[in-house]
């Protein structure tokens, strides 16, 4: 009994005429059985336009031979003789093949170029991995005090250093001499380091960063929140850390004022039990605005009351610092009057 369709699980086939079955096993002989059945069907339909070869019924409508005129001849010819020109045999042109041959090839690069950057990702964060396992503690899946100082000596800086600050503000550090594993691995990945030599390169354009207004208006309220005590709970700064964390953000602008501040919340360490983040935060404001005569400060002001008292104190020093400079001038004049009589 002759077979008219390909039977997929059989792997059987109809040849274009339907006079031979063959069998073709695996995968590339159900591909090949269907390209010839499709050129058979191609054709027969040239040599009888009639046939319904492929038509739903599968039927012939009629076996009877046709006279070929010539405009069925100018019809096979556009149908068939173009086969070697424009039209393949599935009706796609000649051009748009070539473009769909060539599509497989474009998106095979694409691929090739994203998984070399999967690649190169993953030997970074293998590179990291490695660097942090270096320094974390034995116990606890993060680098503490000693893993610090060790980290620090092989970057070659100084733990209580600026760079050091600035670092720790990249990787969004949420305790003073302590990185997790988190902070540790989004804060290499942030600044694009893998390594000791990769993380000093980058301190050049770090410390340029870090000079600029807004940026450095983020470090110094992220220098706060660093120095507290988050296991305790601490809501302000203890005086003497925050004199410390003071000199250390602004090692690159300094403001005038700084200096008598600091002696201010020295000398007076009775009245000043801690720093609030809101006396802080507005200390950055105070050196942008008052100058460093303090000619322009007022207390009607919505100031922290720590800086009207600091104001006060400044100037009632200035002022006995202009009488002691005035003490020897005094003492002279009498001398040279006692010398002309």
């Amino acid at each position: 009994m002759r077979q008219s369709w390909l039977e997929r699980s059989s792997g059987w086939y109809a040849d274009a005429y339907g006079t031979s079955v063959y069998r073709v096993s695996g995968t590339a002989g159900t591909a090949l059985a269907l390209a010839i059945l499709i050129m058979g069907q191609c054709v027969t339909k040239c040599k009888n336009p009639s046939s319904t070869l492929g038509s739903k019924n599968g039927e012939r409508e009629s076996s009877k031979p046709h006279k070929r005129s010539s405009s069925h001849k100018e019809e096979h010819m556009s149908i068939c003789g173009k086969a070697s020109g424009e039209i393949l045999v599935n009706g796609t042109k000649k051009g748009d093949a070539s473009l769909e041959a060539s599509q497989p090839l474009a998106v095979g690069v694409d691929t090739k170029k994203k998984e070399q950057g999967v690649g190169a990702e993953l030997s970074s964060l293998q590179r990291i991995e490695e660097l942090f396992r270096r320094y974390k503690d034995e116990r606890e899946d993060a680098i503490l005090e000693e893993g610090m100082e060790r980290f620090c000596d092989d970057l070659c800086v100084d733990p209580t250093e600026f760079r050091v600050l600035v670092l720790a503000w990249k990787f969004q550090a949420a305790t003073m001499c302590k990185f997790t594993r988190r902070e540790f691995f989004e804060g290499c990945k942030s600044i694009n380091a893998d390594g000791i030599e990769s993380i000093c390169s980058q301190f050049p354009g770090l410390l340029n960063e870090a000079k600029q207004e807004d940026k450095f208006k983020d470090l110094y309220r992220f220098t706060f929140q660093f120095g507290l005590d988050s296991e305790e709970g601490q809501r302000s700064l203890h005086r003497e850390i925050a004199i410390a964390l003071w000199k250390l953000v602004f090692t690159q602008n300094k403001p005038l004022i700084l200096d008598q501040w600091l002696e201010f919340l020295t000398e007076n360490p009775s009245g000043i039990k801690g720093i609030s983040r809101d006396t802080w935060n507005m200390f950055l404001n105070f050196t942008q605005v008052i100058g460093p005569d303090l000619s322009n400060y007022s207390e009607d002001e919505a100031w922290p009351s720590l800086f009207d008292t600091f104001v006060e104190w400044e100037m009632e020093r200035r002022k006995s610092e202009e009488k002691t400079d005035c003490i020897p001038c005094l003492g002279t004049d009498h001398q040279s009057r006692d010398e002309q009589t």
